[in-house]
């Protein structure tokens, strides 16, 4: 599975970005998708995730009740709606595709990743 992620960009402290993440496998439908981030210096760390259909999601504390994520197996996209954004959001983001049908915040549990998007908060 190639996964390609973008939408990032920079914005200011409240502002919002929407993050795509699409996938070239025609079972996508398959996959746990999930998002992770990296800051400088920092451990890459889980954002969210989602189960195959779309109707199991998990968030880290950290963006919960602020960001969103979504998916639609027919055009093979994964999305992360991120609002009221703050500067500790700023990092790389992650796209990743994991095999089979539970909801992991483990990276190394995820099988595919996309190449990164940055994403910068400027207070």
């Amino acid at each position: 599975v190639q996964l390609q992620a973008f939408g990032g960009g920079l914005v200011q402290t409240g502002c919002s970005l929407r993050l795509s993440c699409a996938a070239s496998e025609r079972t996508f439908s398959s996959y746990v998708m999930g998002w992770f981030r990296q800051a400088p210096g920092k451990e890459r760390e889980f954002v969210t995730a989602i189960n195959w259909s779309g109707d199991r999601t998990y968030y880290a504390d950290s963006v919960k009740g602020r960001f969103s994520i979504s998916r639609d197996n027919a055009e093979n996209t994964v999305y992360l709606q991120m609002n009221s954004l703050k500067a500790e959001d700023t990092a790389v983001y992650y796209c990743a595709a994991r095999s089979g049908f539970s909801i992991s915040l483990r990276s190394g549990l995820y099988n595919y990743w996309g190449q990164g998007t940055q994403v910068t908060v400027s207070s």
